[in-house]
């Protein structure tokens, strides 16, 4: 029998597993495309993203995860069984595996469980769940098992965890249900209402990444895209030019709202662990921290160096591999929690 120590960053959007001595194997969207009518899987991840807004009227590309959680269990589980083959190379029969979780920080005690459900489901002998903003910080190479304040921003797809991070336990922490997916809502939103313009998430998706900011004061509007829709007053295929600036404008809601749970984590600090906070600056990780002008916004408001992590997506996955090799440190602070075959251990 061979172990394998895998690490999952289950997250809203995409799943990345890393593998001990591998790195990160597998990087794929959360999506699985089901035939409604049969109730047969016809494909996982990327192929299944290809069809979101595209199938026909028997087809169903489902989201498992919602806000960074599992919304459909079944598919949650049919979806890491696929994922695990594909990094297992078909031998998952014969590995025992343990298996790193991350979830957000605001997880309810049920939404805890249904993952390490589904995690056992899927044959590991172990299964652990650490909390995203403490996978993140380890991720970004933080000293958190130090007396001293760090701060994590992390924001991902379905969710935005922001936690002050010491001797390897949050201190204080905020898990906000906005991120990536509320980015590319408020922009569809937003063609509607200024354009009359329908677009599907793909398309919102693709205008955030090319041209998305997050100040309309320095975002810029030489930076411009053509979008293809559906006119919403005649029904014909219609095409429009949007800037930068309009983007900035359509996810202002979300981003204050990210803002405004930095300073509010900020007001419950401890005075000692403000001062490290100060000295150290604010870590974004997740894909929302690539958006640009994200860090200086946030500076802007808190008058706190904030800075983007280095592979900043990646940082959760990298922090529940690293995790796992410091299991008894972690069990100590509360950090992890832990379920094998035998049932569910709260810590």
């Amino acid at each position: 029998m061979w172990n394998k120590d895998i690490g999952i960053d289950l997250g809203t959007a995409t799943v990345l597993v890393f593998v001990k001595g591998k790195g990160i194997v597998l990087r794929e969207p959360s999506v699985v495309a089901m035939d409604q009518s049969t109730g047969k899987i016809l494909s996982v991840g990327e192929d299944a993203k290809v069809m979101i807004g595209k199938t026909p009227g028997n087809v169903v590309a489902i989201r498992p995860l919602r806000d960074g959680v599992i919304a459909d269990y079944t598919m949650t589980e049919v979806m890491l069984r696929e994922f695990m083959k594909k990094v297992t190379k078909g031998l998952e029969r014969l590995v025992r595996h343990r298996l790193m979780i991350g979830v957000p920080a605001g997880a309810t005690d049920v939404e805890r469980r249904a993952v390490l459900e589904a995690a056992l489901e899927v044959g590991a002998k172990e299964a652990y769940l650490i909390e995203e903003p403490m996978a993140a910080a380890i991720g970004a190479n933080m000293p958190v098992g130090e007396p001293v304040g760090n701060m994590v921003v992390d924001i991902g797809g379905g969710t935005t965890d922001i936690a002050i991070v010491s001797l390897g336990g949050l201190v204080v922490y905020e898990s906000l249900r906005v991120g990536g997916d509320k980015f590319d809502e408020s922009i569809v939103r937003y063609m509607r209402k200024q354009y009359n313009l329908a677009i599907g998430e793909q398309t919102a998706e693709d205008i955030k990444k090319q041209i998305g900011a997050c100040d309309p004061k320095t975002a810029s509007p030489e930076k411009t895209m053509d979008i293809r829709g559906r006119d919403l007053v005649q029904g014909l295929p219609r095409q429009v030019t949007v800037s930068s600036v309009d983007i900035a404008r359509a996810i202002e809601e979300p981003v204050n709202a990210i803002v405004a749970g930095i300073k509010r984590v900020l007001e419950k600090t401890p005075p000692e662990l403000s001062a490290d906070v100060m000295d150290r600056g604010i870590i974004l990780t997740g894909g929302g921290a690539y958006l640009r002008g994200i860090a200086e916004l946030i500076m802007e408001e808190t008058e706190i160096n904030a800075m983007v992590a280095e592979s900043a997506g990646e940082c959760v996955a990298l922090g529940t591999g690293i995790a796992l090799e410091s299991l008894d440190k972690l069990k100590e602070t509360g950090a992890v929690y832990l379920a094998t075959r035998k049932g569910i251990v709260n810590k």
